[in-house]
């Protein structure tokens, strides 16, 4: 009975921890500062930090920014998602992988390496800006106020997602004593991006890069099996906490990383003008 009330102290324990965690969630970031709760127990903004995302915003400002063009960034390696050795209708990576590339053009330089234009929706944009040019002919006439010419682009940034490895490695540990067990899991998976800026003049693919991104997968559990009253019943227990970093943010990282390496490389090369060095280790990065 002793190794019951053990467990439900830890039960209880587990579940004083969630609630407290949603209660500082709610507070104000001023007293989350003053009382030095934890940055796990309150978290402020993205839940987690892509060291990838901060690498692209710390990049030195350009001499000028470059105009790119971004119509798809596709899923290429048609895998499905699987659940229970079963595949499943879902695929096994994002669908929208050119909005985690735009986002990471954006982020370059915190803004200043990239001008997007738009070229995913581009009949959509095309065909309202013919209704505009034909509303104010109708009201205005010939000499209405023309619309300003669309953004051309001097790079195309193409590619998409080409690899995605499941379980590429897997482990586990566990012990047992006295009817008290514990066991921990673990599984690696790996999401490839390919990269490349294609320059519109010749078509010349001026720099190609490629990149991988693990997603971890672990979980630990602990179960009691208890002979009670005289071994006349039988006690057991079981729980557990899996924790699964997602394909999607994995994808992210990984294009986010690509955008980085497409900037150093071409640092290297001289086909971006710095306003100043990049440190060794960050091309090496």
């Amino acid at each position: 009975m002793r190794h019951l009330a053990l467990c439900l102290v830890v039960l209880l324990t587990g579940c004083a921890s969630v609630n407290s965690a949603r209660e500082c969630a709610s507070f104000s970031e001023d007293y989350i500062n003053e009382n030095g709760f934890d940055a796990n127990d309150c978290p402020r903004g993205p839940k987690i930090a892509r060291p990838t995302l901060r690498d692209l915003i710390d990049l030195p400002m350009p001499r000028q920014k470059a105009v790119v063009s971004v119509y798809s960034f596709l899923d290429l390696t048609g895998q499905r998602a699987t659940a229970d050795n079963m595949a499943l209708f879902s695929t096994a990576v994002t669908q929208g992988a050119d909005s985690f590339l735009i986002d990471a053009l954006l982020a370059a330089g915190n803004g200043t390496w990239f001008l997007v234009a738009e070229r995913g929706g581009l009949d959509a944009l095309t065909r309202e800006r013919q209704l505009i040019i034909s509303t104010r002919n109708s009201y205005d006439g010939e000499g209405a106020n023309q619309l300003e010419p669309l953004l051309f682009s001097g790079l195309i940034m193409s590619g998409g997602i080409i690899g995605y490895d499941t379980n590429l490695s897997s482990g586990g540990i566990g012990a047992r004593y006295l009817g008290i067990g514990l066991n921990t899991q673990y599984r690696v998976d790996e999401v490839t991006v390919a990269l490349r800026a294609v320059l519109v003049q010749t078509g010349q693919i001026l720099l190609n890069v490629i990149t991988t991104k693990q997603v971890y997968s672990t979980a630990a559990g602990v179960d009691l099996f208890r002979f009670t009253e005289n071994g006349t019943e039988l006690f057991e227990l079981e729980a557990g906490v899996a924790r699964n970093e997602t394909a999607t943010y994995a994808a992210r990282s990984a294009i986010e990383a690509a955008v980085y390496a497409i900037i150093t490389e071409g640092i290297e090369l001289d086909l971006w003008d710095y306003t100043e060095e990049v440190s060794d280790a960050d091309s090496n990065h």
